[in-house]
């Protein structure tokens, strides 16, 4: 069996500045869409299949021509994108092949550097039986619960806490089920299997699977680029 996965990528990434759209933002000269594929196709115990990336309506085919250098022998499939980003999850869902694929990632263009071993992890949990899967690290700030005031009201145990990243696996009857479902107010794709009690299971992720959200974090994956390039 083999797997399929997902990238949307059609967000606007506000909080980044400039004027591009977030995947199409350059680190080390290229694309975070571009390094986002690479390090899914780093992770060849994976047996990456087939790649849908949903993007912002009329750039299906320049994205589609950059992205081919980097798909190898999987099938590429470029798809217009959604207002939000369960939309977009959605869009490309709908082409994902109904057979042959055991698991489905779902992985933010925005985590462009997560280490190939994270993404084996997911996969060889999903295919071990779990029907969703997430990579997490610790909290290692103190956490606290505030009232709508601002007035802290509880200090959560950090120790049961962590970060969750992506890509995060699931088994495709599963993710189907709960995008169909149509649950609102999800953050992501684990949390619409939460809510229909579809058990989600935790694996070891990495520091470096970190969300570029804001302009300094492009500083740091140019540094964590230039640094893996010189090792």
């Amino acid at each position: 069996m083999s797997t399929a996965a997902i990238i949307p990528a059609a967000g606007l990434g506000l909080r980044l500045g400039g004027e591009n759209y977030k995947a199409f933002r350059e680190v080390g000269g290229d694309s975070l869409l571009v390094h986002a594929v690479r390090g899914l196709k780093a992770a060849t115990a994976a047996d990456l299949v087939c790649l849908v990336v949903a993007v912002p309506p009329g750039f299906e085919e320049s994205v589609a021509k950059e992205l081919e250098p980097y798909a190898g022998d999987a099938r590429l499939l470029v798809v217009p994108g959604g207002a939000e980003r369960p939309d977009s999850v959605r869009a490309a869902l709908d082409v994902v092949p109904a057979d042959g694929i055991d698991c489905i990632l779902v992985h933010d263009a925005a985590r462009a550097f997560v280490p190939a071993d994270v993404v084996e992890r997911v996969v060889a949990a999903v295919r071990g039986g779990a029907p969703a899967v997430v990579p997490v690290v610790p909290v290692t700030d103190t956490i606290k619960q505030v009232s709508p005031t601002g007035e802290v009201v509880d200090t959560p145990d950090r120790s049961t806490l962590v970060a969750v990243q992506t890509p995060q696996g699931f088994e495709p009857g599963v993710l189907r089920r709960a995008h169909a479902a149509g649950i609102v107010g999800a953050t992501d794709d684990a949390m619409m299997c939460e809510r229909l009690g579809v058990p989600v299971m935790t694996v070891e992720g990495s520091q470096d699977a970190f969300k570029v959200t804001r302009p300094q974090d492009l500083l740091l994956a140019e540094a964590m680029l230039a640094e893996r390039r010189l090792g």
